[in-house]
């Protein structure tokens, strides 16, 4: 049989388009998944439907920075599924403690605020800083601003989409709240003179994720940290994505050595099992939110309280960051000996930190989605953003030979 024949028997046997159409058919298409559907994972690689493996270099948008199914983490979500998973923040179960001490500690601050999603968090992060604003740097009633930056990417509300200079994200969604001003990323002089009597925070991705990796000079963190304090401004990190050993760090700011009023945490806090988020901050921050201010039915739940402390054990190894740091040096140095390579360009430039890295291809070699098809087809998974940009974050468990055998797809795959 020829190679030919081969491909076109495995595609009539293939359970992968009849299973892609009916995950289609019936729900919204506010996406658009890549050809695959996953239905195991273990580590660092997924099985589709076909029995076919793929190596996972997307890891859930560092959602899944410790893997599939790490073994502690599922221990943990096993056991505390048979004892209690939800009681609302009506009443306390034995998980909350330990989860907020744990997390306070871990970041260096008071209190902690759980919330469910990266979005939610952002969104309380939002309410905090305008009652702080008002309560405490006496800011008039509803005059409260809010610095953002532009390409930022905090989530998919009404209130986010607002301030967001994304049209994909903005267009359609209007009319927005008011009351954040925007300005260029990283352009500390952009937001000096922002500022007002009334702005009450600075809302900044620490790294931009969905903007292809954007990676501020630390001395920008620096500067930021000082104008804040300078300015009686808070300082809001969203460590969403950048955040929980991804850059090789525990946080994102740790590269500048700065700590920001308010960490905004999501996705790897949930270890890829169980959504969890939280604003965590000093208590004359935080302190300002009352009973019956800000709420969630099923934020800090026995469940999510549970995964959320496993996955502080594991970071307090150290293990991880370590991690990500080293093969981080592997990623970027394959990346780097890619750039402008022969026969052709392919990879024109790329920007990393730790296990993380935003690939520019040449256009015209392909689109970011292209090289994403082509790089399924070699089994391996990624995502591309802004058109010709591909993002690299695969999980932190990742073994060294197997990041080589995924950048040699992927130089195979812009060499196509």
């Amino acid at each position: 049989m020829t190679l030919l024949n081969e491909a076109q028997a495995t595609a009539a046997t293939s359970l992968t388009p009849t299973a892609f159409a009916a995950a289609e058919a019936h729900s919204a298409h506010n996406y658009h998944p890549l050809e695959v559907v996953i239905s195991h994972a273990e580590g660092a690689w997924v099985t589709d439907v076909d029995g076919r493996r793929c190596l996972d270099m997307l890891a859930g948008y560092s959602a899944l920075n410790f893997g599939h199914g790490h073994p502690a983490l599922l221990s943990a979500a096993r056991e505390q599924l048979d004892k209690v998973t939800l009681t609302s923040r009506a009443f306390v179960h034995d998980q909350f403690a330990e989860f907020t001490a744990r997390l306070a500690a871990m970041c260096g601050k008071d209190m902690v605020l759980p919330m469910n999603t990266g979005a939610e968090a952002v969104e309380t992060a939002i309410k905090v800083a305008r009652k702080w604003g008002y309560d405490v740097k006496g800011v008039p009633a509803d005059r409260a601003e809010i610095i953002v930056m532009a390409g930022n990417f905090h989530g998919r509300t009404t209130t986010i989409v607002g301030f967001s200079d994304d049209a994909d994200a903005r267009d359609g969604f209007g009319p927005f709240a008011p009351g954040f001003v925007m300005v260029p990323y990283a352009d500390l002089a952009a937001i000096e003179a922002a500022i007002t009597p009334n702005t009450v925070a600075v809302l900044v991705e620490p790294i931009q994720g969905e903007s292809g990796v954007v990676i501020p000079g630390d001395d920008f963190l620096i500067g930021l940290r000082e104008l804040c304090t300078r300015e009686n401004v808070l300082f809001a990190a969203d460590e969403i994505q950048a955040g929980l050993g991804r850059t090789g760090y525990t946080f994102a700011c740790d590269h500048a050595g700065v700590k920001p009023d308010m960490y905004i945490l999501g996705k790897a806090l949930g270890g890829g099992i169980v959504p969890v988020s939280a604003v965590v901050a000093d208590r004359d921050v935080l302190g300002v939110i009352g009973p019956g201010q800000h709420g969630s039915t099923f934020g800090g739940n026995p469940l999510a309280c549970a995964v959320g402390t496993a996955v502080i054990e594991l970071l307090e190894t150290g293990e991880f960051q370590a991690r990500a740091e080293a093969l981080g040096q592997v990623l970027r140095d394959r990346l780097l000996a890619m750039v402008g390579k022969a026969p052709n360009k392919g990879i024109v430039g790329f920007r990393s930190r730790g296990l993380w890295a935003g690939v520019d291809i040449d256009p015209a070699v392909g689109t970011g989605r292209e090289i994403c098809e082509r790089l399924l087809a070699l089994g391996v998974l990624a995502k591309d953003t802004h058109g010709s940009t591909i993002r690299l974050a695969p999980p932190l468990v990742i073994a060294e030979n197997d990041l080589h055998w995924a950048l040699d797809q992927l130089e195979a795959a812009v060499s196509a």
